[in-house]
This record gives C-alpha cells, sequence and structure tokens, in this order.
C-alpha cells in the first residue's frame, strides 16, 4: 500500500523546522524541465533542484536504472568494498585529469572534507596553525568549517564563534591575493569557487584562474576549486575550471552528480591523493551502491545525449534572449554566468520575483538579493527557454517599474 500524497497545501507544517521561505506549492512529478503540483498546476522549472535534476525529471534512462539498483542494494557500508564506487571513481579520474575520489552524500560534506585536506597537508608539512585563502561573497556550505570559509555575513550572524584560519581576498585580483598571504608561512591552500553559485553568479576569470595555479605551485599550496554548483557539465564543460585549461589538486562535487539521488565527491589530484589515510575520514552514506548508480547512470547518460553541448547551445540562446529584452530596460543591470548557470542582476532586491515566476508557471531562485538564478535541466531545448524568457522578462519589467514609481 503506497502512501497517499496530500491533496491540499498546508499553509504552515508544524512538525518541521522552519528553515526554509517556501512557497505554499507541493510538488507532485515531473517530465523532463517540466513539473506538476499535487494541484494539477504545470510549471517550467529553470532551476533543476538548484543545479541538481541534471537529466531532468523522470528520465527514460535513469529511472529504470535505479529502479534496478533499488532491487539489488540499496546501501551496505564503507566496511566493504562498493564495486560501483571504483567504477564511479574511474570515471570521474578520468574526465577531471586527477588521481582518486572520496566518496561523501552532499556538497558540504565534500567542501568540508577539502578544509580536512588542506589542513593535514598543512601539519604534514609542520605547520601548526595552517591558513586558507578564500573569497568574498563565496558560499561552501553551513557547517561550522564551511560557514567559516563562506564570505557571507548574513548566513554567518548568530552561530560565532566562527572558525579561524581564513584569508578572506575579492576575485579576480591576483595583487591582492598576493598582498594578503605576502610573508605568511601558514598558508596551505586556495580554496574557490569557479563559478559563484549563491553568492551572485560570478566568475572567476580564465587568466585568474591560470595566476592563482601558478601561485599555488610556486608557493606549495594546493589549489582547492568548489565545482559543488558550477560542475558536472553545467558550463558546458565537465568542470568550469577546465574552460582555464588548468587542473586542481582538490574538486569537491556533489548536486548534479547523482541528478537528484544525494551525492558528493571530492576528486584529489597527485599532490592531495595520499594525504588521507585509513581512520582519517570517513562518510556513513558516502558511496553506497544507490548513489554510485546514480552517479555512474548521469554521466553515461551526458555522453549518450550530448549535454555539455547542449548546456552550450542552449545557455548561449537563453543569455542573448535575456539580453534583447531586458538591456533597454531601466534597472536590469548585466546577465552573467555560463552555459546553463545564469544570473540576472537587478538594481533592487528582487526576491518577491520568486513568488510571481511560481504564479505563472516559472520555477526560479534569487540568490544575493538581487540576482535571479537560472539553473534549469541540462536537458533544457532553446523552445523552452524561450518559454522561459517570455514568461520572465515582461515580470522583471513590471517589477522594475513599479520600484521607479515607489
Amino acid at each position: 500500500m503506497t502512501a497517499a500524497l496530500p491533496s491540499h497545501i498546508e499553509a504552515a507544517s508544524p512538525h518541521v523546522m522552519n528553515t526554509y521561505g517556501r512557497l505554499p506549492i507541493a510538488l507532485s512529478h515531473g517530465q523532463g524541465c517540466r513539473v506538476w503540483d499535487v494541484n494539477g498546476k504545470s510549471y517550467l522549472d529553470a532551476l533543476g533542484g538548484i543545479a541538481v535534476n541534471t537529466v531532468g525529471h523522470n528520465h527514460p534512462k535513469l529511472v529504470p536504472a535505479l529502479q534496478e539498483q533499488i532491487g539489488k542494494l540499496i546501501h551496505t557500508s564503507n566496511y566493504y568494498h562498493v564495486p560501483l564506487q571504483e567504477t564511479l571513481a574511474a570515471k570521474l579520474v578520468e574526465l577531471s585529469g586527477l588521481e582518486n575520489v572520496f566518496f561523501c552524500s552532499t556538497g558540504l560534506e565534500a567542501n568540508e572534507a577539502a578544509l580536512k585536506l588542506a589542513r593535514k597537508f598543512g601539519h604534514d608539512k609542520g605547520i601548526e596553525k595552517p591558513e586558507i585563502v578564500v573569497y568574498e561573497k563565496a558560499f561552501h556550505g553551513r557547517s561550522i568549517a564551511t560557514l567559516s570559509a563562506t564570505g557571507n555575513p548574513k548566513v554567518q550572524a548568530g552561530f560565532g564563534p566562527l572558525v579561524e584560519g581564513f584569508i578572506r581576498v575579492p576575485i579576480n585580483n591576483l595583487d591582492a591575493l598576493k598582498a594578503a598571504t605576502a610573508a605568511n608561512p601558514n598558508v596551505v591552500a586556495v580554496f574557490l569557487e569557479a563559478v559563484q553559485g549563491e553568492g551572485g553568479i560570478h566568475n572567476m576569470k580564465d587568466e585568474y584562474l591560470q595566476q592563482v595555479r601558478q601561485l599555488c605551485d610556486e608557493r606549495d599550496w594546493l589549489l582547492m576549486i568548489d565545482e559543488v554548483q558550477c560542475g558536472m557539465g553545467r558550463t558546458g564543460k565537465w568542470f568550469a575550471h577546465q574552460w582555464a585549461g588548468i587542473k586542481p589538486d582538490v574538486m569537491p562535487l556533489a548536486k548534479g552528480l547523482g541528478s537528484g539521488v544525494p551525492i558528493g565527491a571530492v576528486v584529489a589530484g597527485p599532490k592531495a591523493a595520499r594525504i588521507f589515510g585509513p581512520g582519517n575520514h570517513g562518510s556513513t552514506f558516502g558511496g553506497n551502491p544507490l548513489a554510485m548508480r546514480a552517479g555512474v547512470e548521469t554521466i553515461r547518460i551526458m555522453e549518450e545525449e550530448g549535454l555539455l553541448a547542449n548546456a552550450v547551445k542552449v545557455g548561449d540562446h537563453l543569455r542573448a534572449a535575456l539580453v534583447r529584452e531586458l538591456s533597454s530596460v531601466a534597472g536590469f543591470k548585466e546577465v552573467r554566468g555560463r552555459g546553463l548557470m545564469l544570473g540576472i542582476e537587478l538594481t533592487r532586491p528582487c526576491g518577491e520575483l520568486v513568488k510571481r515566476a511560481a504564479d505563472n508557471g516559472l520555477l526560479l531562485s534569487v540568490t544575493a538579493d538581487s540576482v535571479i538564478r537560472m539553473v534549469p535541466s541540462l536537458i533544457m531545448t532553446t523552445a523552452e527557454a524561450d518559454e522561459a524568457v517570455a514568461i520572465l522578462c515582461p515580470l522583471i519589467r513590471q517589477f522594475l517599474q513599479e520600484g521607479e514609481k515607489a
């Protein structure tokens, strides 16, 4: 007997902690880039579970594979070998050009593991208090350590004291990075997002990434690139830093790697691949058979269906349409991002556009107060991109005109 879905939406959920500013929507099912709520209303999903649902909803290749895996094994533990871990790890090593992988369950876990790798790297060199360079507007998670690495005072508020050992610098400014670390023997790593997600869709310039890679090599630091949101084909490369032609030493992944099944990974290059030994780190759910199958099948589908090329094609089409429709609108600043990771910045906070868009059948989010974020599934078509533009741009115009009159 299956549990019945709710037939109506409660205004509040008294037994669930109030940690999300939820819309009064409960989704029932999906197909491709479209979802339906329990009341039968259809939405074009331009949020993709916040860059998670890589191959869309109810994919005809992914669903049967997961059903088959559930009938075999969902979870064992890391007391035993999990053959699918090796299958997925080998593929990630092939795609990244790095060396080995640690599996966990979330992006937060992956970033936490990266921070531990950096600290142990320093301790192994005799550095008692290792320090890590992080960035303004960065977002790496909500544990105490990843929150401390994050560059958003709003999400940090109320959780002090934060963890020490972080040096914060602005993005795309090599001189600032050099000045902040001058004559500091405790620096062990630089930790950055190739494209900042929660911080407002800010790109690290390719030239800057190349410069940081060179600096890390010169000073024997780890270059750690957080690809949790911008990785797994979202920008049109497997990993966003590949546009710069470089390789990191440590690369946290999550979100799109399992196309909806919780999964995290840390991919390490030669400099970091042997830092952890037995007992140094672990994860109860990390690398379980279901998550590994989801990762293997997600990558297989991405390759078979050419989703990296599609992210470039549809992303370029979507960006051009947004610029065409909004460039003359007072209060529009710019469209940023790469591939199907786009941010539309306005001149004033625009969080209310999330509800207005949903009321009109479009799901998206607003981040950094004034940036509309679009991170749809990588299967999105140009026709669906046009549909999103046709819904969203009139709402933006109306919203900005209201701001002028206020």
